[in-house]
């Protein structure tokens, strides 16, 4: 049975020059925390574009002409939980196609070469590359805006030649 959209998944969303990236971890597991690191980082020597928040908490997944799209639910928009300083709200993006999933593990769970052509299944038949990160890694945010960087540049994560 075909799930139908849009579909509402408890995940946080930010994107590079239209190219999203899906973060998805238990609660508490460090999701918005991520993402606002990202947020600081980005443009810099390594990443030419913006970082942008698309949806904190909660992302509304959705086709656009066969293409799996991200946004904000209606009543969080532009809102991201800072743990200890409350919902601020900012600029973020409507809308962005994704292209990444982040699921957040313990840093033991992680191994130094991963495979390059892991990939998940969000909705339907929709796979999309997956990486797996650990909060507690100070590089955690680079490692994802590398990862969303060079997907939204080549279709796949970097393969080991």
């Amino acid at each position: 049975m075909p799930i139908e959209l849009p579909v509402r998944v408890h995940a946080t969303t930010i994107a590079i020059a239209g190219c999203a990236a899906i973060i998805r971890g238990a609660s508490g597991a460090g999701k918005s925390d991520l993402a606002l690191r990202c947020l600081m980082m980005a443009p810099n020597g390594l990443i030419h574009h913006p970082v942008h928040l698309v949806a904190d908490d909660y992302t509304e997944l959705f086709d656009r002409d066969g293409l799996l799209f991200a946004r904000a639910p209606e009543q969080i928009s532009r809102l991201l939980e800072v743990r200890g300083l409350g919902i601020i709200d900012l600029e973020a993006t409507c809308e962005a196609e994704v292209v990444l999933v982040v699921d957040l593990v313990e840093a033991a769970e992680l191994t130094r070469l991963p495979d390059p052509s892991a990939q998940v299944s969000l909705v339907q038949d929709v796979r999309v590359p997956a990486l797996r990160l650990s909060t507690s890694e100070p590089s955690a945010p680079a490692k994802l805006l590398l990862a969303l960087d060079y997907v939204r540049r080549n279709g796949q994560l970097p393969t080991v030649k």
